[in-house]
């Protein structure tokens, strides 16, 4: 095996780990100019790494492939929910709390709004980033699934509820979010995905129960027999009557 395909040593990783992430956003711009200049599939990745001004290895050393420089902080952005989920107790609604991690997708996209609408325009014409993209989303609902089965351990059908709310909130989110795309970056987010959440909230999750309202007296039913074709003023005395006023 030549040197040049050979596995990273030590001090290439440590390299890798502290180096500057200018060189990394680099390799993201070049790749997305050459997207757009010539096509996602006659882009290779020795036409990123030459324009870029690096060697091919740097280039692996931050993404294990071309579909992975289109979407770069995904991976960064999967560990923050889970580590986000990790610290959630036993005080938190379970699911509010998978909206709240299900946000942090959100600010990613929301960083760099002309990058992601790039991005997304991109994905829509390739089908092998299509499927790509598909993938992610499937790790994003696996990490929100896994913490509502957890945290739903020992209810009946727990696991589907965990399943099928995980599922609700990707799906909330990604309407929310794929309009915002197409409406190229324009309007408030945020607001469109706390609106599409709040539905996954009604649907799924816990309300506090409502007191009783101070200085309000229960309402009562009161049913009164009167004999038929008694004149009106009877009937409404007997009600008056048993009502015990005047």
């Amino acid at each position: 095996m030549s040197s040049s395909s050979a596995a990273p040593g030590r001090g290439e990783k440590a390299e890798a780990a502290t180096a500057k992430p200018p060189m990394r956003e680099a390799l993201v711009a070049a790749a997305f100019q050459l997207f757009t200049e010539r096509g996602y599939e006659q882009t290779t990745v020795d036409d990123i790494v030459a324009l870029a001004g690096v060697g091919r290895r740097s280039f692996f050393r931050y993404f294990p492939s071309k579909e992975d420089v289109v979407f770069p902080d995904h991976e960064r952005c999967l560990a923050d929910m889970t580590a986000f989920l990790a610290t959630s107790g036993a005080e938190h609604e379970p699911v509010r709390r998978v909206c709240d991690a299900a946000r942090l997708v959100l600010r990613m996209y929301a960083e760099n709004p002309a990058f992601s609408v790039q991005r997304y325009r991109l994905t829509k014409k390739v089908p092998g980033l299509r499927a790509y993209e598909l993938s992610v989303v499937w790790r994003y609902e696996r990490a929100l699934a896994e913490y509502l089965r957890e945290r739903f351990a020992g209810r009946r059908d727990g696991t589907l509820q965990a399943d099928v709310i995980a599922a609700a909130v990707v799906a909330a989110h990604n309407n929310a979010l794929r309009s915002w795309l197409r409406s190229d970056g324009q309007g408030d987010s945020s607001a469109a995905v706390d609106h599409a959440l709040g539905y996954v909230q009604s649907a799924f999750g816990v309300a506090p129960a409502p007191g009783p309202a101070l200085d309000e007296e229960p309402d009562d039913v009161v049913v009164v027999v009167s004999r038929r074709g008694a004149p009106l003023w009877r009937v409404v005395q007997e009600i008056e009557t048993t009502l015990g006023r005047d």
